[in-house]
């Protein structure tokens, strides 16, 4: 198990044939969204893939503002998957969480203001779907902050664009999107004195189905005390400390600081209920500001098929888009 424990915890041909699904299976379902497929080079020159998924026209008011402003407060979402099967059959509950932010038929939007335009980026980890290589969390953590730095160029960080990041993981990508915020936020820190581009800052995480570690997952699912899995974490090479991502953040970020969402799982079958319990506790021991929605009746792959996980999301994402002013929220220079 410990020689094996890649191979345990990451599972990217679970269901079978899922690393041959395409974009393309998926399009129907995903319309008005428009996804590609992007090819980029992680830290280490693995070759890794993304999905980025844009929402159609809106309305021709919309479509007006930014003809006649030429500029739009930019909010890119990237998102980070569980750990098993690829990324398609994820894009078409993300893209109605897309559409609905990017509808201007709400109240929450007024037409006259220049509204934000969100797109999402989703990572396809090494070794997932059609990304090179083999999974672990020292390549995984480089897959992350390599699309974080491609978010930061162009198109998404062109000159004069307002660009806001907000980090989405889902079960053990929830891991990933603190860790990456933590070390992303690190580096934009300790290089604020360079001159060059400033980095887009984390506006917020949202944690879907989340655990606090690796460690504390195996202790919960194997609580007799007789077994020997509670006894493996000193042998682990992939920890996901959640609650060490959060704890850092706090400390790096004081003046900045990324509003979270916990969105567990009501029926959840994998991660028991009191990891959420903790993660809520960490936040407000450290101070994060923390908002927690548990989806009535939804399995742990759940949270996104159900109307109301849809609904906390695209209303939490408003919620912190609205509250930061243009122009602010800038970091220091992604390296």
């Amino acid at each position: 198990m410990v020689l094996f424990q890649d191979k345990i915890i990451y599972m990217p041909s679970v269901p079978p044939f899922s690393r041959q699904q395409k974009i393309q299976d998926y399009e129907q379902l995903c319309r008005p969204v428009v996804w590609t497929e992007e090819r980029i080079r992680s830290l280490d020159g693995t070759d890794i893939a993304l999905c980025v998924g844009k929402a159609g026209a809106v309305g021709r008011d919309d479509a007006a503002v930014v003809e006649e402003t030429g500029k739009r407060k930019k909010v890119v979402i990237l998102y980070f998957q569980g750990n098993a099967s690829s990324l398609p059959p994820r894009l078409p509950d993300l893209s109605r969480v897309l559409t609905s932010l990017s509808s201007t038929n709400t109240t929450t939007c007024n037409p006259e203001e220049n509204r934000p335009e969100y797109s999402i980026v989703a990572l396809s980890y090494r070794g997932f779907w059609t990304s090179r290589g083999r999974a672990s969390q020292k390549g995984i953590e480089r897959d992350a902050l390599a699309a974080l730095a491609w978010i930061t160029v162009s198109p998404f960080h062109a000159p004069g664009k307002d660009v806001q990041l907000i980090l989405w993981g889902q079960s053990i990508g929830a891991g990933v999107a603190a860790t990456a915020a933590a070390a992303y936020l690190q580096n934009a820190i300790q290089n604020v004195p360079s001159t060059s581009q400033p980095a887009p800052n984390v506006l917020a995480l949202i944690l879907e189905t989340p655990f606090v570690s690796i460690r504390d997952m195996l202790a919960a699912l194997y609580p007799q005390r007789w077994l020997p899995y509670r006894y493996l974490h000193p042998f682990l090479w992939n920890h996901w400390d959640t609650e060490s991502a959060l704890r850092t953040i706090r400390a790096v970020a004081a003046e900045s600081l990324p509003e979270v969402l916990l969105l567990p799982a009501a029926k959840d079958e994998v991660v028991p209920p009191d990891q959420a319990d903790r993660l809520l506790a960490i936040c407000g021991e450290v101070g994060l500001e923390v908002r927690r929605v548990d989806v009535a009746g939804a399995l742990h792959t759940e949270a996104m098929a159900k109307r109301e996980g849809r609904d906390a999301v695209v209303g939490f994402v408003r919620g912190v888009v609205g509250r930061v002013d243009v122009g602010k929220g800038m970091l220091g220079p992604m390296e």
